[in-house]
């Protein structure tokens, strides 16, 4: 059973928040989470990182203003999940606002694989693109920009994601993690990068002259589409993310989204002006990442670039019923994995791999969360691609980042893996056919090496006990609507209740009535039917709640264990 622990608070940086004009529960919350000032969490557009900071944008800035002056063509290379998606829509929003033409290809997951390989250059080379533009991608891309490279096209790279040993020969790389960039923010998305790419371009036509006679184009109008990628793609929101997820939804939430991002909020059943990270990261975002994962990424990409509301409805539509197949070949392929691990004890292993020759690849990443959020385990799910490889996504759990743990693997058993890339918290790979229980040995094998045996009890981090008097419904939207997220996680109390009433409803969720002295609250417990002791510590959030009219506070159950 996971340990509850309370977050450390730093008394200085909390004393100087509340000096600074914060409430206390404010300032208490946001010192724990590495906050000395309030303008860290003021997020105002003047206070992001400026683009000159990212290496080689200016040489990027140059290449696309020449593209525009000499009327070339650009083609976009986009990845397939929702960050890719965003970034592409940004992309070629962003440059047909700054004057270029522009254009978009991305591959299918099923079809091509990942990135910019040689047959999306082959692909590519068809529409006779003067220069290529990779989103969310590129950075491993070095048999890719080789294609390109020898058909005369050059290769603007634009990603995230951590290089490898060697870097592709693009004409230019934007990417704050590669060698050499001093970027004060590691943790932008894709979508992120693409947006810092226009910001450039825009200053650099400024520069030449072009805004002489003309205002110059708002890229604010893209910030949605930034703060959905940013959300969907779960990167840490450092303070930079957090301005700009803010700013998204604040236009958002003015009516000033994109006809696209609106249509996948009606889909969805929510109300764009009371937009909150949660809509994002699991609303929309899924329902964009359906098409990527079941279908064609290309039907989320045009959902998010149509102006018409009508046909921006049709597509999200589309887009809400992938996402429902999804669900459903979701919940198959987990009903099958813990069939099969039924006998898996966790004390046993430090990391657990999953393979069925039969399971979805583009569902594999999901069923990977799944399975590491119920075991505490690094979790790496394999299913059978076209080409007869076994493709693999793995989740990780704090403690393991999860690409090194993969490139220890590529160097101790050369190839065992036939390609891999990510991030410390997620990571794809492919391996070939037939040797998936050697790869399982040697990932049990690196994980007990790299990790520490504590990390894998499972720690639930709180905000220790929250003052009676300041539950909320007030505090409780004040909550909902602030930016929260990876590394910088929404607010988590603990205290001990006595439980008063309990009844299931829905046939899955479970009714409270507890009591914390003199002082009841409603509280709820989702997707949990079971009952609980008389007597409980929990773990909680405030959660507003609206019905008929009516507003009060509610509870969040998300943890509890019995008290004594």
């Amino acid at each position: 059973m996971p340990s509850i622990t309370i977050r450390s608070c730093p008394a200085d940086a909390r004393t100087a928040l509340e000096q600074a004009g914060l409430a206390p529960a404010w300032a208490r919350l946001y010192a724990a989470r590495g906050v000395n000032h309030p303008d860290e969490v003021a997020h105002r557009l003047p206070q992001l990182l400026p683009p000159a900071g990212l290496l080689h944008i200016d040489r990027a800035a140059a290449l696309l203003a020449d593209a525009i002056r000499d009327n070339q063509r650009l083609l976009i290379i986009a990845d397939y999940d929702a960050d890719g998606a965003t970034a592409c829509a940004v992309g070629v929003r962003g440059l047909r606002l700054l004057g270029a033409q522009v254009d978009f290809i991305v591959p299918n997951r099923l079809e091509h694989g990942y990135g910019l390989t040689p047959d999306i250059v082959t692909l590519a080379a068809a529409r006779q693109p003067d220069l290529l533009v990779t989103v969310d991608n590129g950075i491993a891309a070095v048999e890719g920009v080789a294609a390109a490279n020898a058909l005369g096209i050059p290769v603007l790279v634009t990603d995230h994601h951590l290089p490898g040993d060697a870097l592709p020969d693009a004409a230019c790389i934007v990417n704050p993690n590669q060698p050499g960039c001093s970027f004060g923010s590691k943790n932008l998305a894709g979508v992120g990068v693409m947006f810092y790419v226009l910001l450039a371009l825009r200053a650099e036509l400024r520069q030449r002259g072009a805004y002489a006679d003309m205002p110059e184009p708002d890229l604010r109008a893209l910030l949605d589409l930034v703060a959905l990628g940013t959300v969907a793609d779960v990167v840490k929101l450092d303070a930079n993310n957090r301005t700009l997820v803010a700013q998204g939804l604040a236009r958002m939430r003015a009516g000033k989204a994109c006809a696209g991002v609106n249509a996948l909020f009606r889909a969805a059943g929510r109300d764009p002006t009371r937009a909150t990270v949660f809509d994002l990261g699991f609303m929309l975002g899924p329902r964009l990442n359906a098409a990527g994962r079941i279908d064609d990424m290309a039907l989320g990409i045009e959902c998010l670039l149509a102006d018409d509301p009508a046909i921006a409805q049709r597509l999200a539509q589309q887009l809400d019923t992938l996402n429902r197949a999804r669900r459903d070949v979701e919940a198959d392929m987990l009903e099958e994995a813990l069939a099969i691990l039924a006998t898996f004890n966790p004390t046993d292993s430090h990391s657990l791999t999953a393979y069925q020759p039969g399971w979805h690849v583009g569902v594999i990443g999901i069923l990977a969360s799944r399975l590491k959020d119920k075991f505490h385990r690094p979790t790496l799910v394999f299913a059978r691609s076209e080409t007869g490889e076994l493709k693999g996504s793995g989740r990780s759990i704090p403690g393991l980042h999860l690409r090194d743990a993969l490139d220890l693997i590529d160097k101790r058993h050369p190839g065992l893996i036939v390609k891999f890339g990510g991030h410390a918290m997620a990571a794809g790979l492919s391996i070939p056919a037939g040797r998936h229980a050697e790869f399982s040995t040697a990932f049990e094998a690196v994980v007990r090496e790299l990790i520490d045996p504590a990390d894998l009890d499972g720690r639930i981090e709180t905000d220790g006990e929250l003052d009676l008097a300041e539950h909320s419904y007030a505090l409780a939207e004040q909550f909902d609507h602030a930016v929260w997220g990876q590394g910088f996680p929404a607010p988590l109390f603990t205290a001990t209740f006595d439980v008063v009433a309990q009844r299931v409803v829905g046939e899955k969720h479970l009714k409270l009535k507890l009591a914390r002295g003199e002082t009841s609250f409603d509280a709820m417990r989702f997707f949990q039917a079971d009952p609980l002791p008389d007597r409980i510590r929990a773990v909680y959030a405030l959660m507003p709640n609206e019905f008929n009219g009516q507003q009060s506070l509610q509870l969040k159950l998300q943890h509890w264990e019995p008290a004594g």
